[in-house]
């Protein structure tokens, strides 16, 4: 078998890792369980549980905020905050399957076995570096994408401003153009976009309306959002529009297949994303469409496709392109009456977790 020491293994490192992370929060969360919800009955020998649930326990109870966090009804305080978590419920940009207005309440339900928010690869506690917040969701128009999309860019740069970073649980990728549009207003210079997808989404219109095959023909008309500094990776099968095609040739777009991943590997790819979106820019927006996994991992979804990434290289490839940092995110298209157990909604948190916990772990993010 050869010689081996097990401290090299990353399991054993993550376990050392641990004893140094604090508890300051979770031990000041439990502290505030016991004051509102009150001290358990007596035959509890456990006295840190409460008589009504309160905090992160028991996952199957409590109100829905993501990762059972405290929500922030009075979004005029944002800027306290990290992180603030938004959904936004707009789904009348799909062109064939509807459902992802339901997206956000999926993401938050599920994020409750999440909601310690401790990673052990990444010896990562995001309660303890972070001051998170859930805002609730945009009031989005139902039948209509042009209002919607108005309200989108608001409450977006109403975050941003305020100096928290957002992170957008969508919806429909259509979602992708006014979030955009809420952040660039605030960047001095470029903005980046790193987009991971198997459809390209760049066509003008689709159907005479701008649809969630549109975000990016949109989004780089923005002044400061210029397409070379977009990066679209995952992209392939029989489902891209021809159309979609020719704008992202037109516009000299970096497109990047699950094919080249295969040949070159996830981090050369990570490398040349990070290169494009960054070349000359001051921020990177992040756009994660769960379908750029294969359609046998994500069946909650609107448009699936086979032969995308596996989870785990979704997963990695996030985490790569997120350690120079990013200035907002969004996950899209989870549609969670098509899902089976949950597990599309799974990995859409999951994306948000890698993120956020790469960027703890690189100084990105996390000063309040």
């Amino acid at each position: 078998m050869g010689f081996f020491h097990k401290e090299h293994f990353e399991g054993i490192q993550a376990a050392k890792a641990e004893e140094f992370i604090p508890e300051t929060r979770s031990q000041e969360e439990i502290k505030r369980g016991l004051e509102f919800g009150l001290e358990a009955a007596e035959s509890i020998k456990d006295r840190n549980i409460s008589c009504f649930s309160r905090g992160i326990n028991p996952y199957f109870a409590g109100i829905n905020t993501f990762l059972k966090l405290p929500y922030l009804e009075d979004v005029r305080k944002v800027g306290e905050y990290d992180v603030a978590f938004m959904g936004v419920p707009h789904d009348i940009g799909t062109t064939y399957r509807p459902g992802t207005r339901f997206g956000p309440q999926a993401l938050r339900r599920i994020s409750a076995l999440y909601s310690q928010a401790y990673s052990y690869e990444l010896a990562v506690d995001l309660r303890e570096s972070l001051k998170m917040c859930d805002v609730g969701d945009v009031f989005t128009i139902p039948a209509n994408n042009e209002k919607s999309f108005d309200q989108i860019s608001k409450a977006v740069s109403h975050v941003f401003a305020s100096g928290a970073m957002p992170v957008m649980m969508g919806g429909d990728h259509s979602i992708g153009y006014p979030c955009v549009r809420g952040v660039a207003p605030h960047i001095d210079g470029n903005i980046g976009i790193i987009h991971l997808d198997r459809h390209a989404d760049t066509m003008e219109k689709d159907m005479d309306e701008r649809m969630h095959t549109c975000p990016w023909f949109h989004a780089t008309n923005i002044p400061n959002a210029p397409a070379t500094n977009l990066v679209q990776i995952g992209i392939g099968g029989w489902q891209v529009a021809r159309g979609a095609v020719k704008v992202a040739r037109e516009r000299n777009t970096t497109i990047i297949s699950v094919g080249d991943a295969e040949k070159i590997g996830i981090e050369k790819v990570a490398e040349i994303a990070l290169e494009m979106a960054w070349k000359g820019a001051k921020a990177v927006y992040l756009s994660f469409d769960v379908d750029c996994v294969d359609a046998s991992a994500v069946p909650g979804t609107g448009y699936p496709e086979p032969g995308g990434f596996t989870p785990r290289e979704a997963l990695k490839l996030l985490q790569l392109v997120a350690k120079e940092g990013i200035c907002a995110m969004e996950v899209v298209e989870v549609a969670p009456q098509y899902d089976i157990s949950d597990i599309t909604a799974m990995l859409g948190v999951r994306a948000i977790l890698e993120v956020l916990g790469v960027m703890v772990l690189n100084g990105k993010i996390g000063s309040k």
